[in-house]
């Protein structure tokens, strides 16, 4: 395995190169995206059209603003936290760790940290998540 210079980090930390069939979760990567979320992008790339994958990380008492994805269906896997989901017209929903949230295309979401630790999950998109297809919804 060879080692590589993190490329996004000007730190003297050096990572080992994966194969291009391993996708590694690296916490240094992470970013906030405006819809309230922090993100790290475990994979999305033109390589693997059908799904993306990322992971959320919502802190204590914060709730992500309504948003939809044209196109894409999503999932959210529930790994860490608690939380409310509200999808669509549903009513507000009760997450914990190892559930798994259904989110159709175009359908109008939201996440809510219920808990008193960082509510983290995957959110799978297929086909997989382009910025084009995002939506900011009005509350």
């Amino acid at each position: 395995m060879e080692w590589a210079k993190h490329p996004a980090k000007r730190t003297k930390r050096w990572y080992p190169t994966m194969p291009d069939h391993i996708k590694r979760l690296n916490p240094e990567s992470e970013y906030y995206f405006r819809e309230g979320c922090h993100i790290i992008e475990v994979s999305n790339s033109e390589s693997d059209e059908a799904v993306s994958i990322v992971r959320a990380r919502v802190e204590p008492g914060v709730v992500t603003r309504w948003h939809g994805v044209l196109d894409t269906f999503e999932r959210y896997v529930i790994t860490r936290g608690k939380g409310e989901v509200e999808v669509g017209e549903n009513p507000a929903t009760e997450v914990n760790s190892g559930d798994v949230v259904l989110i159709p295309p175009g359908t109008r979401q939201r996440i809510r940290n219920t808990g008193s630790s960082d509510l983290e999950f995957l959110a799978i998109c297929s086909p997989r998540f382009r910025i084009e297809n995002y939506q900011e919804l009005d509350d």
